[in-house]
């Protein structure tokens, strides 16, 4: 009886010890040129969505990044208290966000950051949350 006992415990307890990096990882690319966002978790293709980076004089910075920072609703401090719903910041003032203007979604358009349509921009909000930012990497080339 008490080895039975024990063996449940030492079962319970291995259950309990799992680590948290037992979550998928979330990769994000970014292209400039083709205006495009891919999410892949743990290795296997999520989304492709049209994506807005820098418009002419302001551009998005190259490179590769994590989650720095995820705001629900971010407003702009440098240009006019914009609305920056859904914002996960990975570079200073650097964001994935979404816009209200889709119209432009597919070809360069912003100040920088990186904007989706906001279904788009909620998907990956929550995916990011779910997963963490700990464990979700940004590459913009």
């Amino acid at each position: 009886m008490l080895r039975g006992l024990r063996a449940a415990a030492v079962m319970a307890l291995s259950v309990l010890a799992v680590p948290v990096a037992a979550k998928a990882d979330v990769a994000v690319q970014i292209s400039t040129r083709s205006q495009t966002m891919d999410v892949f978790v743990d290795g296997m293709h999520y989304y492709s969505w049209p994506v807005s980076t820098g418009r002419r004089g302001y551009s998005t910075p190259h490179g590769r990044y994590s989650a720095k920072r995820m705001e629900r609703m971010w407003y702009s401090t440098k240009y006019d208290s914009a609305p920056m719903p859904y914002s996960i910041f990975f570079r200073g003032g650097y964001a994935i966000h979404a816009t209200q203007h889709t119209q432009y979604l597919g070809r360069p358009a912003s100040h920088g950051c990186v904007r989706l349509a906001p279904s788009h921009a909620r998907q990956l909000y929550s995916l990011v949350s779910s997963h963490g930012m700990r464990r979700t990497r940004i590459s913009v080339y």
